[in-house]
């Protein structure tokens, strides 16, 4: 899905949460007072990037019938940006009509292993204006590695992604 955005004109940078420092949302509610959110920690690279986005691509593998708690963690680390729309009926900071898509994978073949995760993102782009363009769901995939031997796979989520840059 990166080199099809890449491929169609899009500057991209990856973002792996895995090798960020993020602490989880501590339900202070310090956010309602308007201000960003009051850990000091790598989500605030993460707040910078996603605002200047033009689009965003979320990627995740299935894990106990959800996203990774890296991904959850920093779902929640949206706080600031729900309160500011929802509680403080103010515009949350960044790019407004932007589109998203969402990438997974998980061994589990059945659909309905996909659903939370799904919604979860779902959830996110709503509080963040981005407009839900698609996704790509890939069970079977039980190997580190295994979309490489799913070249159906790896087309649909070059196409995904090069929708995304022209949008």
């Amino acid at each position: 899905a990166l080199e099809g955005a890449s491929g169609a004109g899009a500057a991209v940078e990856k973002i792996v949460l895995n090798e960020l420092c993020l602490k989880p949302c501590q339900g202070c509610y310090g956010c309602a007072k308007g201000d960003p959110c009051v850990i000091r920690d790598d989500m605030r690279l993460v707040y910078g990037k996603l605002d200047k986005a033009d689009g965003i691509m979320i990627a995740s593998p299935i894990y106990f019938g959800s996203v990774t708690a890296q991904l959850k963690t920093m779902i929640d680390r949206f706080e600031p940006y729900w309160v500011l729309k929802h509680v403080l009926k103010r515009p949350a900071p960044g790019k407004r009509r932007r589109n998203g898509i969402f990438l997974c994978c998980a061994g589990e073949e059945k659909p309905l292993f996909f659903r939370n995760a799904k919604d979860i993102i779902r959830f996110l782009f709503n509080t963040l204006d981005i407009e839900y363009l698609g996704d790509i769901f890939c069970g079977g995939l039980e190997r580190s590695g295994a979309v490489s031997d799913r070249p159906d796979l790896l087309k649909r989520s070059f196409k995904l992604g090069e929708e995304l840059a022209k949008i």
